[in-house]
């Protein structure tokens, strides 16, 4: 963009105004409420709309359900073999689209590792039409035979769902059959809920319902956590295992970004439970406190300062001197590469501008390592977040549920019997908070963005091809889908999603990477010599052709 097209300056009121002018009245009136100005008010942020259907017609941003179920809870991990029930599409579009990352784990090249296959049992015509049943069944005991999995998991797609076939039973039946192998199914399909977040919350509770606390042999540790809500997408995990392990942090299990069977049978054992992505896994915290007595906190390893705070609050709830000690220590040897790479990028990449409309809480987290950029987020947003990923933890018991959120089965949790400990006593809780440390909180994004930022749920083609118009950002984020449609208006485009081929750009390492990356996107030349339609010619025309 040239410094002279910059200077045009809208003000947020007339390009919410502008975005949403052309739809018609009925359109327009529900856009219009996932579209906030975001303004500092007395009793908080102000209310949007969020986690309600796309309007039809609408080309989204978001996934479907069974998207977030295999793709983003269940895809990750790498000793679970992850069935598709359904035609070969599906399964192709959930194959290692989001770059999640995996190694052999500590038994090496005998371990065991189904990431690289793509399991699907290809429904085809006549299986819609007389059943799928029988080619489940067949496909289960194939994978058995073929590679003796402690796990298999099944999931649906949304033809399953409309001609009825009965995974639950099927996977019950051949996991008694079988014996050594938990069979289990999801019923994720495409159409459930509104975006791939109900897929997210049908995930988790059957991985806690079916393996949390299946296995109760010790796990060795004297500072152990769980990482809930990590992908290990670009190796962002391996990167927050590698600083957990020099600080002395034992993380039994990761949900679940390269996690094993293993690891989310033994969960139960851990004394702290991080929660990274709110809106993809904090029910699963809930559950976990109310049925082993594991507290939880909300951390963020997104952002070199970021990585430092949450690090300081691990350290500061086991109240060690000693690990207290550790997490300074390397904090101290870690921060100097990274304080050395910011001096020297900054210069080129201060001022600049920034558009995120990615994930349930990736946006917010991405703001922190814009901010050490000393870049401005001039607009952002969710694909499929909640009301609270906005506005806070605190709105939940205001949030109302509609039909589709009925259409998710939630959970009745109670304390386990012979395995619930409280980790901390009341008073110890207390006191941490009193000190500071706060649990099962979260803040939104809103209140983490400047005044008059614009707040849009849901963005859509249309409108985020009529932002960049607007406001001409110096880099956009979102995923594939909005990629090159965006960099053909001239506009460098990062995908958040899958990090494109980069990454890791979690912890200290990764926010170097992240520097990096964006210094040499938002700085390279190419991107004027692309002109947009409106540059060349502002008024587009057509005619129709009659024979």
């Amino acid at each position: 963009m040239g410094a002279a097209e910059k200077l045009v300056q809208w003000n947020p009121t007339d390009i919410k105004a502008e975005l949403i002018k052309k739809y018609p009245p009925k359109v327009a009136r529900k856009r219009a409420k996932q579209i906030m100005i975001n303004e500092a008010l007395e009793n908080g942020t102000p209310e949007i709309t969020a986690n309600v259907r796309t309007i039809p017609g609408i080309i989204t941003m978001r996934g479907c359900t069974y998207a977030g179920c295999k793709g983003v809870i269940m895809g990750p991990t790498r000793d679970i073999v992850n069935l598709v029930h359904g035609p070969i599409g599906c399964s192709f579009y959930a194959w290692l689209t989001r770059r999640n990352q995996t190694d052999a784990g500590p038994e090496g090249p005998a371990g065991e590792n189904f990431m690289n296959y793509c399991f699907s049992t290809d429904m085809q015509d006549q299986d819609i039409i007389f059943g799928g049943e029988k080619k489940l069944e067949q496909a289960i005991q194939e994978a058995y035979d073929l590679f003796h999995p402690k796990s298999i998991a099944v999931f649906a797609t949304c033809p399953v769902g409309l001609i009825g076939d009965d995974i639950h039973t099927i996977s019950r039946q051949m996991k008694e059959k079988l014996g050594d192998c938990n069979v289990y199914a999801f019923s994720c399909e495409g159409y459930k809920g509104v975006s791939q977040s109900a897929g997210h919350h049908i995930a988790n509770n059957q991985v806690f319902r079916h393996i949390v606390g299946e296995n109760d042999e010790p796990v060795e540790g004297k500072y152990k956590i769980n990482l809930l809500g990590e992908y290990n997408i670009g190796g962002d995990g391996f990167e927050i295992d590698r600083i957990f392990k020099k600080c002395g942090i034992t993380n039994v299990s990761t949900f679940s970004g390269n996690s094993t069977y293993e690891q989310f049978a033994t969960a139960h054992q851990a004394d702290l439970n991080a929660v990274m992505c709110h809106r993809s896994i904090n029910y699963v915290a809930d559950m976990l406190e109310t049925k082993f007595g594991i507290p939880w906190i909300k951390v963020n390893f997104i952002g070199a300062e970021a990585t430092a705070k949450s690090l300081r609050k691990i350290a500061a709830y086991f109240e060690d001197q000693e690990l207290i000690d550790t997490v300074e220590a390397v904090i101290a040897e870690e921060m100097p590469d990274v304080d050395a790479a910011a001096t020297e990028i900054l210069p080129r990449t201060g001022g600049k501008t920034a558009m995120m409309f990615v994930g349930g809480s990736r946006a917010h987290h991405y703001k922190e390592l814009f901010d050490e950029l000393g870049m401005k987020t001039i607009s952002a947003g969710y694909e499929f977040g909640h009301r609270d990923d906005y506005e806070g933890r605190r709105v939940l018991p205001h949030i109302k549920v509609d039909a589709d959120s009925r259409n998710i089965e939630e959970i009745v949790v109670e304390a386990d019997e012979t395995r619930f400990s409280p980790r901390k006593s009341e008073e110890e809780l207390k006191a941490l908070e009193e000190g500071g440390l706060k649990f099962k909180d979260y803040e939104g994004l809103a209140p983490d963005l400047e005044e008059g930022t614009l707040i849009i749920d849901d963005l859509n083609q249309y409108e985020a091809e009529k932002l960049v118009e607007l406001m001409k950002p110096d880099i956009f984020c979102a995923g594939i889908k909005e990629k090159f449609s965006i960099q053909k208006l001239g506009v460098p485009m990062k995908q958040l999603h899958s990090y494109d081929s980069g990454g890791p750009y979690a912890g200290f390492k990764g926010a170097i990477n992240f520097y990096k990356e964006i210094d040499r996107l938002v700085n390279s030349r190419v991107w004027s010599y692309m002109k947009a339609p409106w540059q060349e010619n502002p008024q587009l025309s057509g005619t129709y052709v009659w024979e």
